[in-house]
C-alpha cells in the first residue's frame, strides 16, 4: 500500500515522483514498464537516434496515413528511466504565451501563462542565470550547446540574411525569429527528468521505484481507483494507492491505460468487452508537429565523424565536442502569414542528415534544416486494438489533413529553400540529397507528403475539459488523475519536453493540496 503510485517514469513521472516524496510523510510508488537508463548511449547527446528500434524504444507506428499516401508513420518513445526525456533532442522550449492564454480563455482555469511560468522557473536551472523569464535553482538544467557546429551558424546566418530577425532566447519576451537553442544538458551530457528529479530522490525511503513493470490497468472499486495491476517477472501483481493513482505514461500511454480501464468512449469499449465507469472522449483530439526536412551534402566537417576516439576523449574529460550535440543545435519561430496569434512554423537545423524518419545511416557529410506544423488543426486519435495491455494501440495522427496545415508545412518548405539560396548556405552546400523536386505548391506538398515524419511531440489525448479537469482529475471517476502531455487541450508552439515537465510541477502542487484539503 503506497499513499499514492505514479504510472510512467518519464518526463512528467520522475519529476511528480520526486516532487511528492519531498514531503517525508507521504509514499510514493513510480510503476515504469522499461529499464533503468543504464545504456551510454542515453547518455551521450548526439547518441540518441541510436535509441530508435532498440530495447529502449516503445517502437509505435501509425495506422496508415490518409494525407501521406498510406505510408505509416514511426513513432519512436522512450522506455526507460526518464521515458522520452531519455532519447529526445533535449531542445528547452516552452511554447507561447498565446498557446497557455487560450488554454484558460477555454475553460483550462489556473492554466494560463502567467500562471504557469512560476512552474517553468521552478523546474529551470538555467546557465545564463535567473530572470523575470528564468529560473536558476531548478533541477532541470538549461545550458548552451558545448558542440556548436559553424553548419548551424551558417543556417541561422542565411535566415537573418533572408530577413528573419535573430532572437537570442525563444523562451523570453518574444518567440519569433532565429537562432542557437537552449539544451537540457549538464555538463555537456543529457539531463533527462532520471538525472535532474528522480536520481537525487532515490534515496529517500518514501519513494520505491519499480521497474521492468507493465501496468495493465486502473484498479477501481466502485468508481473510486485503488491501485493498478501490474506484470512484471511473468506474474500479474496488485499494487494499492491510499490517496490517488496518477497515470503519467504520455500521449499513448496514458490513454490506453484509461480505455483498459473502462475510461474512454462507450461503444469503443464495448466492442472489447470492457465494463464501462466514464464515457468520455480518451484518445480523442490527438495532436503532434509533422516536420519536414531537406537534406543536401557539405565538404564540411558534420557529425559524420562525431563518434571518433579523440571525440570521445573530449567527451569524458571536458565534456564538449561533437558528441555533445543534440542533432538540432539551432532553428527557429515563424509566422508564415499575417494575423496569427503567434508562430505557425518552427524549423530545426542539424549538422547532419536527417531523413529515413532518423533511422538512415549517415553515409555522407550533410546537413539538415526544415519545418514542422507548429499549431496544427489537423487532429487524430488513439483506439484500441486489442484489451490485451500487451498489444500496441491504434494511433492516427492524420497529419496534414486540414487546409490549414497543408498550407502551412508549403510556406515552411519555401521558407527552407529561400534560406538554402542566401550566401552563407551557398558557401557550405555542395549539392542536393533530400529536396523538393520543383518549387510549386503541388510539388512542396507532394515532398511533404512523401518525406514527412513526426517531431515526437503526441498531446492531447486526455485533454483538460475533456478528459480531466483544470486539476487533472479524471472527470466521472475519484482518486485518478493524469499528469503529462496528453492533458494539454491542444499542442503547445515548440517541443514539449519543457511543458510536460511543467505539467509535472504544477500537478504536484495540485496533489499536495489534495491532500490538504
Amino acid at each position: 500500500m503506497y499513499d499514492h503510485i505514479v504510472v510512467g517514469a518519464g518526463s512528467a513521472g520522475c519529476a511528480l515522483a520526486a516532487r511528492l516524496t519531498e514531503d517525508p510523510d507521504v509514499t510514493v510508488a513510480l510503476v515504469e514498464a522499461g529499464a533503468a537508463d543504464t545504456a551510454d548511449e542515453i547518455h551521450i547527446p548526439a547518441a540518441f537516434s541510436s535509441l530508435f528500434k532498440s530495447r529502449w524504444d516503445w517502437d509505435l507506428d501509425t495506422e496508415p496515413e490518409p494525407e501521406l499516401g498510406g505510408r505509416r508513420a514511426y513513432l519512436p518513445r522512450g522506455k526507460m528511466l526518464g521515458g522520452s526525456s531519455s532519447m529526445n533532442a533535449m531542445i528547452y522550449i516552452r511554447g507561447n504565451r498565446a498557446d497557455y492564454d487560450q488554454w484558460a480563455a477555454d475553460g483550462a482555469t489556473g492554466w494560463s501563462y502567467d500562471e504557469v511560468l512560476p512552474y517553468f522557473k521552478k523546474a529551470e536551472g538555467n546557465a545564463r542565470g535567473a530572470d523575470d523569464f528564468h529560473g536558476a535553482d531548478g533541477p532541470l538544467t538549461v545550458s548552451e550547446s558545448r558542440s556548436m557546429n559553424p553548419l548551424c551558424d551558417a543556417w541561422v546566418d542565411a535566415a537573418v540574411e533572408a530577413g528573419f530577425p535573430h532572437n537570442e532566447d525563444f523562451n523570453g519576451a518574444d518567440q519569433l525569429g532565429v537562432g542557437r537553442f537552449q539544451v537540457t544538458q549538464r555538463e555537456g551530457m543529457r539531463c533527462s527528468t532520471a538525472v535532474a528529479y528522480l536520481r537525487p530522490a532515490l534515496e529517500r525511503p518514501n519513494l520505491t521505484v519499480i521497474t521492468g513493470a507493465l501496468t495493465r490497468k486502473v484498479l477501481f472499486e466502485g468508481d473510486r481507483a485503488v491501485g493498478v495491476e501490474i506484470s512484471r517477472d511473468g506474474q500479474v501483481e496488485e499494487l494499492r494507492a491510499e490517496r490517488e493513482v496518477i497515470l503519467s505514461a504520455g500521449a499513448y500511454g496514458s490513454a490506453q491505460l484509461l480505455l483498459l480501464s473502462g475510461v474512454g468512449p462507450a461503444a469503443q469499449l464495448a466492442a472489447f468487452g470492457i465494463p464501462l465507469l466514464a464515457d468520455l472522449p480518451v484518445g480523442e483530439r490527438l495532436q503532434d508537429h509533422y516536420m519536414v526536412m531537406l537534406n543536401y551534402l557539405t565538404a564540411r566537417e558534420t557529425l559524420m565523424t562525431a563518434a571518433s576516439p579523440e571525440n570521445a576523449a573530449l567527451l569524458q574529460s571536458e565534456g564538449r565536442g561533437p558528441l555533445t550535440s543534440n542533432i538540432g543545435e539551432a532553428g527557429g519561430f515563424f509566422e508564415t502569414r499575417e494575423g496569427l496569434p503567434g508562430p505557425d512554423v518552427q524549423f530545426h537545423s542539424t549538422p547532419c542528415f536527417f531523413a529515413e524518419e532518423g533511422l538512415g545511416a549517415q553515409t555522407a557529410q550533410g546537413l539538415a534544416a526544415g519545418p514542422c506544423v507548429l499549431k496544427p488543426t489537423s487532429t487524430g486519435s488513439l483506439t484500441l486494438r486489442s484489451p490485451d495491455p500487451e498489444v500496441a494501440p491504434r494511433i492516427q495522427h492524420n497529419y496534414l489533413s486540414t487546409e490549414e496545415d497543408r498550407a502551412a508545412i508549403v510556406a515552411g518548405l519555401r521558407t527552407a529553400l529561400r534560406i538554402a539560396e542566401q550566401a552563407p548556405m551557398k558557401e557550405v552546400i555542395t549539392g542536393d540529397h533530400v529536396v523538393p523536386e520543383g518549387s510549386s505548391d503541388e510539388e512542396l506538398l507532394d515532398f511533404a507528403r512523401r518525406v514527412g515524419q513526426t517531431l515526437y511531440h503526441p498531446t492531447s489525448t486526455c485533454g483538460i475539459g475533456h478528459v480531466v479537469d483544470h486539476e487533472l482529475k479524471v472527470l466521472g471517476v475519484d482518486g485518478l488523475r493524469v499528469a503529462d502531455a496528453s492533458v494539454m487541450p491542444t499542442v503547445v508552439r515548440g517541443n514539449t519536453n519543457a511543458p510536460t515537465i511543467m505539467i509535472a510541477e504544477k500537478a504536484a502542487d495540485l496533489v499536495k493540496q489534495s491532500a490538504g484539503d
